[in-house]
Order: structure tokens, then sequence, then C-alpha cells
């Protein structure tokens, strides 16, 4: 058995998912599909989520996503509207779930429909196609806590409820969705932002698969986003270890929590293109590879915290304990940390609303400062010459070093 995993650009219209489909016919049986959103359309649930939570109308976005799903499967079928059916069944779903109280517990309510979305455009058109294909729904089998918008697998739960797919799987296409979960009491769960991979990775470490291949719009994993490096190249092969800490410092081609999973269970992971499947793309697994190159990553809206102590005295382990208590009970992850006699300084992805409340917490025992809109720029494998070329960057914040890495935050220069 393999995993496939098809990201939002994959099938972003209806061409997309037909490229998709023709990829799926070609390749042999049992095999898992794990579909993200159409396009950009978590955003646009994001938007609905925001809208409600606040009491303010959702019904313009919403509009707008029914009207581009709708316009691909008119695009897709001869006779759509038993699919658009389906489709109005999960609109209605948001409409019931806009009055939450909690705000985490509404977005993951409504931000879950976006996969079950594409899902079923994708498996109906399969089943056009006279494919063998089940459409299955992942908040029945990933079983997480109640940690709303980044859940946290319950495995031993969902190992058991995914057992059955060995069989249903024998000769067919399975096709499910990422990102998205359940906890016990049946209300919808999300793994966190781009956590589609790490859905495959749990389906492929649980039912023992063969492989997971991930199917981006790059020719495979690179050591730097070509966007920003026009020189950027593709690694052949890559261990476990470097991937991890990739992920781990913002490279956006996996999510974080993808490798370990696999790594485990001795999975290989293959990241290749969906636009030219022929190219090699990469492979990720247990092996040793020499001299590679430096790897550059940029990672943006970053937010620095400077926590200064308020008795003129110096910080201490007792200061740094109440930070990182502070940190832990917030489920915020530091980027980078750096501390002097007096202030110990962190930079961490910039969530708003868990942020704000980090601060306030913060400010009942030093005196905080804050910084928002930095990019934190990682050089993993750098040598002098790279490090000096980026030293010279300008409006440097916060810079750290060790054997093996160097990191610089930046406040971007205004345009």
């Amino acid at each position: 058995m393999r995993v496939f995993k098809f990201g939002g650009a994959s099938q972003k219209d209806a061409s997309g998912i037909r490229h998709v489909a023709n990829l799926l016919a070609a390749v042999p049986r049992p095999l898992v599909v794990v579909i993200s959103a159409i396009g950009k359309t978590t955003n646009a649930l994001e938007e609905v989520a925001h809208l409600a939570f606040r009491k303010a109308d959702p019904t313009p976005p919403l509009l707008r996503i029914k009207a581009e799903h709708t316009a691909i499967v008119h695009d897709l079928f001869p006779h759509p509207q038993p699919t658009v059916q389906k489709l109005t069944a999960f609109f209605d779903q948001i409409d019931r779930n806009l009055h939450w109280p909690d705000e985490d517990m509404l977005y993951d309510q409504i931000v879950c429909v976006g996969e079950l979305l594409a899902s079923t455009i994708l498996s109906d058109y399969l089943a056009l196609q006279q494919l063998p294909v089940l459409w299955k729904d992942a908040r029945q089998v990933i079983c997480t806590d109640s940690r709303y918008r980044e859940g946290r697998i319950r495995w031993d739960v969902t190992q058991e409820r995914l057992a059955p797919w060995k069989g249903e799987a024998q000769d067919a296409i399975l096709v499910t969705q990422g990102f998205i979960g359940a906890n016990e009491q049946g209300h919808g769960t999300t793994l966190g932002r781009e956590g589609s991979d790490f859905t495959a990775a749990i389906i492929a470490s649980c039912l023992a698969a063969d492989s997971v291949t991930i199917w981006k719009d790059v020719p495979g994993v690179m050591n730097a986003d070509p966007r920003k490096i026009a020189t950027a190249i593709v690694f052949d092969q890559l261990p476990y270890q470097e991937a991890a800490e990739m992920t781990y410092f913002g490279a956006s081609v996996i999510h974080p929590k993808t490798i370990k999973p696999l790594a485990n269970a001795g999975i290989p992971l293959y990241v290749k293109s969906f636009v030219d499947p022929g190219l090699p793309g990469t492979v990720i697994h247990d092996c040793k590879v020499r001299n590679l190159p430096p790897l550059i990553v940029f990672k943006e809206n970053q937010c620095l915290i400077s926590c200064k102590v308020t008795d003129y005295t110096f910080i201490s382990e007792e200061n740094l304990r109440l930070i990182f208590v502070a940190l832990a009970e917030g489920d915020i992850k530091i980027n980078v940390m750096q501390n002097s006699a007096i202030s110990f300084s962190f930079c961490v992805d910039f969530r708003e609303n868990r942020i704000m409340r980090l601060i306030d917490r913060l400010s009942e025992s030093f005196e905080v400062y804050y910084n928002t809109g930095l990019t934190l720029i990682t050089i993993k494998n750098y040598d002098e010459a790279i490090a000096q070329q980026y030293r010279q960057t300008k409006n440097i914040l916060m810079e750290q070093a060790s054997r093996s890495t160097l990191q610089l935050l930046v406040r971007p220069t205004p345009l």
C-alpha cells in the first residue's frame, strides 16, 4: 500500500483535478489519497470563522467559496447535481456551526469543510472515470484530543479505527481528507495549518504503508525557496534527521510533524512534482549524505518578545521558569532565543490572539517589549562566505549562531 497526498495547488481548478485523476489512474493499487482544500479555500474559511465569531456577516466569503466549487463541479460533470447536493450538505454544516462561543472550536468546525468539499469532488470524479474509489471521512478515524487548531493525535484509537482500511483498500483508491480529525466527543479538530502532510504520515504509519508521496508544485525538496533565491537546487535524497530540522526551522515544503512517524516506522517519503511527474523528486529516508549545501529558510510573520526584569536584578532561573511555563501553557514554540544580564528575548510565530494573551501574562512579572512583522532567516550548514553575505542584511534585530546554524531576525525594509 502507498499513500499519496495532494495539496490545494494541484487541484485549484477542474483542469488540475483531471490531471490528478489521470495520475491516479496510472498507479497500481491499493492506494490511499489524502486531499487538501482546493486553492485558497482554507484562507476563505478562516475569514468566515473570523467574521462569525465577531458577529459580523460571513455571507460574502461563503458565497465566493460556493461559487468556486460549484463552477468546478459544473466543469467536471455532465450531470453535476448529485455532487452539488453533497457539497450543499457540507455548506449546511457550516451554517450550523457559526455560533460556537469558543473561537478555536468554531474555527475547527468551519475550516475543516474545505477538505471535505475537495475530497468529495475528486472522489466523485474518479468514480465518473470508472475507477474503484471509496470516500472516507477522516474525522471518523483520526482521533485527537480537544486542543482545537492544533489537535494532538490519540495514536491508539486512531490505529484501531484505521485497521479496517487495509482490507477495504486491496483493489481500491481510498480518498480522504488531510488536516482534519475529531475528538472523542465527535467535534471536528484540525492538526495545524498545512497539516495534510501529517495526516498522510499518520495513515501510513498506522497501516504500515510502503511509502508516502507528497505531490507539490515544485520539483522536490530544495535548499531554498526558488522565488527568493534563483540558484536554489533540488536535493536527490535527504536523511530523516536533516529533513526534520529543515521543517523545524520553517521550510514549508513539508509539515513539521510529518517526519517523526515515518522515521519511526522506516517509511520513505517522496516529494515529487505533480506538474511533471516524470521528474525524480526527493526521497527522504534512512541514509547518510555528505557535504550538503546550505539550506536557507525565510520564515515570515515573526514576533520578537523581550522580557526585562523590573527590580534592577539579573535574569535568574526563576525568571526563566516563569517565561517557559507561560510559553508551554500557551502552546507556543520558540524559534530562536537570547538572553542578556537583565532581559530575555525570544522569537515566535505571530498568532495574534495567543501572543497577545502571552504578553499580557508576562507583563505581570516583567517589562515587556515586542515587535511584529519580522522575518527569521535560518541558514543551516553555513560556511563563512554565506554567513558574511547574510550578516550584511539591513535591520538585523537578533543574531544567533551555532556550529551548523546561523539565524538572523530581520525587520523588513519598507518599500
